[in-house]
């Protein structure tokens, strides 16, 4: 009864699969999800490389634009930036000079009658007169006019000279002015 359909075949003995049929297997189902994932994701990386690239080029092509606005644009605000410095400088000059012409004025209008002056100078920190007086008490009187002066810090006499032929002292005298502040400047004229 070998030949009769009622006997079934049946192997008992496992038979060994191959690491390399393992490998084989593998290939060709998972492996297969896995090279084609890994291609996916390099011709990702290759598309995404020439977007980075346009991107790349159409930002230097953007800076070159600038620079040459910029570059256009540059004498103009040369011109400007100089204006504005030159217009800042006249400005500070303008109001210091007229600070120190205030000074001048006030000075000028301290001297007795009778008083001769041969130089006045005034600068940022002080004032410096050479004048001939013909009487002591009006050497005195232009002295203590200058130290009561608001803008006067301190009055040093560097040099007395008696001049008997011609009976006048001549007098070197230096002020030293107080420091002022811009706004300063600006509310005294």
């Amino acid at each position: 009864m070998p030949n009769s359909p009622s006997y079934l075949d049946i192997n008992l003995v496992k038979k060994r699969v191959s690491f390399t049929d393992k490998f084989l297997r593998w290939a060709l189902s998972a492996g297969r999800v896995v090279v084609i994932l890994t291609e996916v994701v390099a011709l990702s990386a290759f598309v995404y490389r020439f977007f980075l690239d346009r991107q790349l080029i159409d930002l230097h092509a953007k800076i070159r634009q600038e620079q040459a606005i910029i570059a256009f644009s540059k004498t103009s605000e040369d011109k400007y930036r100089n204006l504005q410095d030159r217009i800042g400088v006249v400005n500070q000059f303008s109001n210091l000079s007229a600070y120190e012409l205030k000074i001048l004025k006030d000075t000028l209008a301290l001297f007795p009658s009778g008083t001769t002056f041969n130089n006045l100078t005034t600068s940022d920190t002080s004032i410096k007169i050479n004048a001939s007086f013909t009487r002591i008490s009006q050497l005195g009187a232009f002295v203590d006019s200058l130290k009561n002066y608001p803008s006067i810090a301190s009055v040093s006499i560097e040099k007395i000279e008696n001049i008997p032929s011609s009976s006048l002292i001549s007098v070197s005298i230096t002020g030293t002015l107080k420091p002022i502040k811009k706004s300063d400047a600006n509310t005294k004229q």
